[in-house]
C-alpha cells in the first residue's frame, strides 16, 4: 500500500521533488517544446549512466545533439535540467496506472493493487531512483524536499489505515502514521533493494509476483485486517 487507493485528500497532495525556482516557464512553440524534451530526456539518460556528480553538460548537449547554445536558451545550468529531469519523471511514480480497485472493497485486494503499482512504478525508474539516493546525499536542499514528499504519502496511507480502523477492518490500538511510517519504510527499502542494488532479488529468486504477495501479506498481518 505504498501509496493509498483512496482519493486523494488536498492537503496530502505530495509536493514537487523538483525546486520550483529552477523550473522555468515551458516554451511557446512546438520546436521550442520538443527541443525542451530532447534535452531533459538525454540529460535522464547520462544522469543515470553517469550519476549527478560525474555529468558535465558537454555530455548532456551531445547526447541531445544539440549545440551550448541551445541548451542554455532553456537552461541555465546542471542544476536547472536536473530539476526538470524530476518534474517530469516523478508524475510517474505520482500516478504509477493503479488498476481500478473499489475504495470500499476488500482492503487485502486494495493494498496489493496499490503495491503493485508502486513496485511496477519503481521497476520503471529504477535508474532514477537510485540517482535520487546519491542527490540526497550531497544536496540538502534536494533532501529536504524528497523527505517532505515521502512524508505526504506517509500521512495518506495513515489516513487510509485509520478509514479501515473506523470501520473495524484494523487493529485499533495502532497508531495510524507510526504504523504507516513502517509499512511505507518496508515498501520503499524492499524496492530499493530489489530493483536498485538488484542484490536482494539476485541472491533471493523473488520475482515481483512474489514481492508483491509477500508485502502485501505483512501489511495484512501487521495491521490485523479482516475482509
Amino acid at each position: 500500500m505504498a501509496r493509498s487507493a483512496a482519493r486523494p485528500i488536498p492537503e496530502d497532495v505530495p509536493p514537487s521533488m523538483a525546486n520550483s525556482a529552477l523550473l522555468r516557464d515551458l516554451p511557446a512553440t512546438e520546436r521550442g517544446l520538443r527541443t525542451r524534451s530532447a534535452l531533459i530526456a538525454a540529460a535522464r539518460t547520462v544522469f543515470e549512466q553517469s550519476g549527478y556528480l560525474d555529468t558535465r553538460l558537454i555530455d548532456i548537449t551531445t547526447a541531445a545533439k544539440c549545440s551550448a547554445g541551445t541548451f542554455y536558451t532553456y537552461f541555465a545550468s546542471k542544476e536547472e535540467i536536473f530539476a526538470a529531469v524530476l518534474e517530469l519523471a516523478q508524475e510517474d511514480m505520482m500516478h504509477p496506472g493503479m488498476p481500478h480497485v473499489d475504495a470500499d472493497g476488500d482492503p487485502a485486494a486494495i493494498i496489493e493493487a496499490s503495491n503493485r503499482a508502486y513496485f511496477e512504478a519503481y521497476r520503471r525508474n529504477a535508474k532514477l531512483m537510485g540517482l535520487l539516493e546519491q542527490v540526497a546525499s550531497v544536496d540538502p536542499e534536494f533532501r529536504m524536499l524528497r523527505q517532505r514528499r515521502a512524508d505526504a504519502f506517509v500521512r495518506r496511507n495513515a489516513r487510509s489505515i485509520e478509514a479501515l480502523q473506523k470501520r473495524g477492518l484494523a487493529d485499533v490500538d495502532l497508531d495510524p502514521l507510526l504504523s504507516s511510517r513502517a509499512l511505507s519504510g518496508m515498501i520503499s527499502r524492499l524496492a530499493f533493494g530489489y530493483f536498485v542494488t538488484g542484490d536482494a532479488a539476485e541472491e533471493d529468486g523473488i520475482d515481483l509476483d512474489a514481492l508483491t504477495r509477500t508485502a502485501t501479506r505483512l501489511w495484512v498481518n501487521a495491521l490485523r485486517i479482516t475482509a
